[in-house]
């Protein structure tokens, strides 16, 4: 079957269109009730974006044959978009993973035997700590590894190694919204839950493409629009005329980088017209610079350099637009704001969560149904997987502060380690990480070894080409199911089990856990992260910290979420009512806080008789007349920090010499760098290349014509890729998704590795470029992925 792109996206959106006009459609049909020929369905979690689609895994044989969504999934309902029915595909293909292998004298790979390579690991790493002291070797983990593979490389490092050398791509993509939800309200995570969608009456949808990126709350979004159409309300601000800003009542095209000014005009609009919630200004809001507590006058009188017609100019919206926003913003709540990597993955994306923020705050539109300021996930396990179990270089699990003592007291106890084991010293964060990555002999290079799980940083990471020098003559461990760009660095490659061949917990955007049990066995010798975490620890002496190394993988998963829910039970993330047992006979899984197994979980945070925390002054004091309380509050006055954030644009906006913006992003029907859903051949067909969208003026200045080659060069490097000459970027601005892994269409070649200071995330989503016209139309549709180990790695720049 030969499948293209717009009848992929036609067949997409008729099921959309199908479910919120009740038309039946397959999409929503019971594993139990389809005509697939399976020998049983087994309950299950899709493994790619960070919606948490429940699924049923069909197995026929042994093996995986189907996948379908559950109806009684609260995060989908049965619906799944094309990854989600075909991902899966990709599990039994040639190119798998299915023996250790080691690199050679001569560069090439060597199967070897699991304690062969392990042995070697163990061996190698211990020199290189010994060596170089305890800091010495990295761990880079993925918001794809399971919840307790995660916690079990964590716990490892910090725990076993005393080291902090701890961090994982949820960096790239999710650390600003940490940032932004820790700075405003002391914890992380949202207060609400997607169950908001049904019950608002305003979406803003800002910095996501969410028709493309998270097609399943898309089609919520839709529904809920379609229900009422003329009363229920759709902000989009985002500067390319995306499927999804084609919903919208108000589209909000700013120049990329130049929203915060949008949002802060917004807020004038608000306060100019009396749109507020004095109520929740007076008890729940504290006005600040992020240095000093200032007045709700002196908010005010900040906000009064963003007017409108001063906005437009700087952003390019139209001042109209932003004054609508504004009015339907605060008063057709209630309002719901969804958002991910377009604001995230910024200089300034800690600043642009808060502003989002300051609008709910100021109006009421949060801790309420239908009113919340929600940040969606980008991968299915970055919340769950990642943030929840603190395994991040700053961090221990629930999300805690490693600098902080009485923290790490708490978690020494929990881990029944040494009094003083856990270095009160953050480690490296994912670019410095990589930055001081390198040989044993180059004394500036402090990291000399890493291990890396479930993801490609050698294509992922901004900047890319200046990292590879670091991975090549470093000691490079990767664990994962197929070559990569990255395992063509590597020293020693682990080959990994997929996720319907180990099973384990992930935990979505809205602070739900689901539990995925093993579906068959994985292929060859590939074994579970979690085993092979547990094994490299019992042969660094680290047996007794890490017990859960047998054979049978479902007892060691339990095991692992057992010690994991231990040592955060008294926290404000407490997922201790969370047992395995509830799992398995739960097909929506659990929201924490979860404190005890009698609780159903948490729904609304911050709200008494929603949120069990609000009744537990073992783990927080809450006044008791408080019906709405902050309780992570840093002042424990129970209230969030409104913040007069000064304007700051990218780190690169385009000038004369690199006229244009590039903005990159994902396309419906590939995950991150295509290393699974390249292999799935109608998903491969329907998008087989990356392009570059070019507005139809730059293109007649540039002589460019629709397929022609496009050479696309920036400050740090190049690309060449067909052109798509469309409307939908506005005049300046182009897009280029990333999935693609051929040398000369990896965009992160091009893109700049400036970070945040407060998260530390990059700005994947902006830098300068400028164009040529490079040759005539080609066809480029080669669908490449690298499918041996033995390719060799490219030498040009």
């Amino acid at each position: 079957m030969s499948v293209t792109r717009r009848e992929m996206i036609k067949m997409t959106a008729a099921g959309f269109a199908a479910a919120a006009l009740n038309i039946p459609f397959a999409g929503t049909s019971h594993a139990s009730e389809d005509v697939v020929d399976v020998d049983k369905w087994i309950k299950g979690t899709c493994r790619f974006c960070g919606t948490g689609c429940g699924v049923y895994v069909g197995v026929k044989n042994g093996r995986v044959a189907a996948i379908r969504g559950n109806p009684q999934a609260a995060t989908n309902f049965g619906f799944l978009c094309v990854k989600g029915f075909k991902g899966y595909m990709s599990m039994y293909h040639p190119d798998r993973l299915k023996y250790p292998l080691v690199r050679g004298a001569d560069d090439k790979f060597k199967r070897v035997s699991w304690d062969e390579a392990l042995n070697l690991v163990a061996k190698k790493f211990m020199e290189l700590q010994q060596k170089h002291g305890k800091d010495a070797v990295a761990y880079y983990g993925s918001g794809q590894c399971m919840t307790e593979e995660s916690y079990t490389f964590n716990k490892l490092w910090k725990g076993g190694f005393g080291s902090n050398m701890v961090d994982g791509n949820p960096r790239l993509c999710m650390a600003s919204a940490v940032g932004g939800y820790v700075t405003t309200f002391g914890t992380d995570e949202p207060a609400g839950s997607y169950a908001d969608i049904e019950k608002a009456r305003t979406f803003f949808l800002v910095g996501s493409n969410l028709s493309e990126c998270h097609p399943i709350i898309f089609r919520r979004v839709t529904r809920q629009k379609l229900s009422n159409p003329d009363n229920i309300k759709v902000i989009v601000c985002e500067p390319r005329l995306t499927s999804t800003a084609r919903i919208a009542d108000i589209w909000l095209p700013a120049d990329p980088g130049t929203d915060l000014a949008v949002f802060h005009c917004m807020a004038r609009e608000i306060v100019k017209n009396n749109w507020v919630d004095k109520w929740y200004i007076e008890n729940l809001c504290r006005f600040t610079t992020g240095t000093q507590v200032v007045d709700f006058a002196a908010y005010t009188q900040f906000l009064e350099q963003f007017t409108p017609e001063a906005v437009e100019k700087l952003t390019r919206c139209p001042a109209a637009n932003i004054v609508e926003a504004a009015r339907l913003f605060a008063t057709q709540g209630p309002t719901m704001s969804l958002w991910t990597m377009g604001l995230n993955q910024r200089t300034r994306g800690v600043w642009a969560n808060n502003l989002v923020h300051n609008l709910h705050l100021i109006t009421g539109n949060i801790c309420k149904e239908g009113a919340d300021s929600f940040s969606l996930t980008g991968q299915p396990n970055a919340c769950g997987g990642v943030r929840e179990t603190g395994s991040l270089s700053h961090l221990l699990p629930g999300t805690r502060p490693v600098a902080n003592p009485a923290v790490r007291e708490q978690v020494e106890k929990a881990w029944k380690i040494p009094a003083g084991k856990i270095d009160p010293k953050p480690g490296f964060h994912t670019m410095e990480m990589f930055a001081k990555l390198g040989a044993e002999n180059d004394a500036s290079k402090p990291l000399k070894g890493m291990f890396i799980t479930t993801t490609n940083p050698a294509q992922s990471l901004p900047n890319c080409h200046k990292y590879h020098k670091g991975m090549k003559e470093s000691f490079l461990v990767v664990a994962d199911i197929f070559p990569t760009r990255t395992t063509q660095l590597a020293d020693v490659i682990l080959p990994a089990a997929f996720i319907y061949e180990k099973g384990g917990v992930y935990g979505c955007s809205e602070r739900r856990s689901q539990l995925t049990s093993k579906c068959t066995d994985p292929p060859g010798e590939a074994k579970p992260d979690l085993w092979i975490a547990a094994q490299l620890a019992k042969r660094m002496g680290l047996e007794k910290l890490i017990p859960w190394n047998g054979d049978d993988p479902a007892a060691n998963y339990k095991m692992a979420w057992d010690d994991y829910r231990e040592c955060v039970k008294m926290t404000e993330h407490s997922l201790y009512g969370i047992t395995y047992d509830r799992l398995l006979k739960m097909e929506e899984g659990l929201q924490w806080p979860c404190p005890d197994e009698k609780s159903p979980g948490t729904a609304r945070r911050y709200v008494r008789g929603k949120d069990p925390i609000m009744d537990m002054p073992e783990i927080v004091k809450v006044p008791p007349q408080a019906l709405i309380y902050f309780y992570a509050d840093q002042k424990h006055e129970g209230r969030a920090n409104v913040f007069l954030r000064p304007y700051k644009g990218p780190e690169e906006p385009p000038d004369k010499e690199y006229p244009f913006f590039l903005t990159t992003g994902r396309v419906i029907e590939q995950w991150h760098s295509g290393t699974m859903t390249m292999r799935v051949p109608e998903i491969a067909r329907s998008q087989p290349n990356a392009y570059v969208e070019i507005h139809p003026s730059d293109a007649k200045q540039y002589g460019i014509n629709n397929g022609d080659l496009v050479k696309m060069i920036s400050r740090r490097g190049f690309n060449i890729l067909p052109a798509r000459v469309v409307k939908s970027s506005l005049p300046g601005i182009l897009f280029v998704p990333w999935f693609d892994q051929d040398w000369d269409r990896m965009i992160n070649r091009v893109t700049i590795d400036a970070f945040d200071d407060g998260s530390k995330q990059p700005e994947f989503k902006i830098c300068a470029v400028r164009i040529e016209r490079f040759g005539d139309p080609k066809d480029v549709a080669d669908m490449t992925v690298i499918s041996s180990v033995d390719t060799p790695f490219p030498s040009r720049a």
